[in-house]
């Protein structure tokens, strides 16, 4: 095996009661250190079935200028679906690792699909505790079956179930955060892909860590998606920086958690602001999470929409640029 996989290294480490160095993150990174302790950070929860369109959109609207994230209740997605696609995911983790392998991501690839530990390149060589399984879920023009795993028998059905009802989820939150803008609902769907978006699902697997005062699951981060849709595991590790400071954030069980991502605050100009996050690690527990990125296709050439630049009053703070481009200098820490 090329790859040693944080889950290996796992059992290791436990059985030991240490982490090796390249996980141990500087002291400006330490959660122990820079977490406020004591405090659970109570993002914005938010009715999705809330008949109220008006303050419906004002709500989301906020909740993107102020935050970057909230979370949605009544989503529409039912909670045996999210059952179902959070315990295939687990049953593929615990398979004998040479069956995960099967699904490694080829070295090189300029695609994300595939089984990894390492994702983008770290400042001092430092790893994150975190193993992932990438793959597309949606549009079938861009789904790669190679890497969706076979076993569980049952992991294609779930995620299918899964993206049938996450579509019209993401398609309401477009059409809010679009009317939010001054937009027609169409608008900001259109300017990062329309019917081409992309839906990439990530399973994060963030295994027991003897020392998680030291180690990060995730590194801190926006995400270079248009939207992120998100679903954990009950095992808490989601941070948000806000106000200068790390906190934890207070999940609701079966609600979604919502980040704007990099491309809707350059649509939108700045209005919306992609929020900058990092997730930590647990002693005794596994965490998982299953986030969806709603992204353009790499051809996408992505500006502030026009709509939303006015000279003079309102220039145009964001460069134009392929998302196939943006993404290789986000991943590998080129200045945008």
């Amino acid at each position: 095996m090329e790859v040693e996989r944080v889950q290996s290294i796992s059992t290791l480490s436990v059985s030991v009661n240490k982490i090796p160095f390249e996980f141990i993150r500087s002291e400006n990174e330490q959660p122990a250190i820079t977490t406020v302790q004591g405090t659970m950070l109570e993002v914005p929860t938010i009715d999705l079935d809330d008949p109220d369109e008006e303050k419906l959109v004002a709500l989301i609207a906020r909740a993107s200028s102020e935050w970057g994230l909230f979370q949605i209740a009544n989503h529409g997605i039912p909670n045996e679906v999210i059952k179902k696609l959070q315990e295939a995911g687990k049953e593929f983790f615990e398979l004998p690792q040479e069956e995960k392998e099967v699904y490694a991501r080829p070295p090189g690839s300029e695609r994300m699909d595939g089984y990894g530990t390492q994702l983008q390149k770290e400042i001092e060589g430092k790893k994150g505790w975190v193993d992932h399984l990438f793959h597309t879920i949606w549009p079938p023009a861009a789904i790669n079956y190679q890497f969706w795993p076979k076993n569980p028998p049952s992991y294609r059905e779930a995620n299918e179930e899964y993206t049938d009802y996450l579509k019209k989820v993401s398609d309401k939150l477009f059409k809010c955060l679009s009317l939010g803008l001054g937009l027609e609902g169409h608008e900001l769907k259109a300017a990062v892909g329309g019917d081409n978006l992309v839906y990439l699902l990530k399973i994060n697997y963030y295994p027991p860590c003897p020392r998680p005062d030291l180690a990060l699951g995730v590194v801190a981060h926006t995400d270079m998606s248009a939207l992120t849709i998100l679903v954990p595991n009950d095992v808490p590790g989601l941070q948000v920086f806000r106000d200068g400071q790390w906190y934890n954030v207070d999940y609701i069980f079966n609600n979604l958690i919502i980040h704007i991502g990099d491309q809707i605050e350059i649509v939108s100009n700045g209005k919306y602001k992609a929020v900058l996050h990092r997730t930590t690690v647990n002693k005794e527990k596994t965490r998982m999470s299953w986030p969806v990125f709603l992204e353009p296709p790499s051809d996408m050439v992505i500006g502030p929409h026009q709509k939303l630049v006015v000279d003079g009053e309102s220039p145009a703070k964001y460069k134009i640029k392929m998302f196939g481009d943006y993404r290789h200098c986000k991943l590998n820490k080129i200045p945008q």
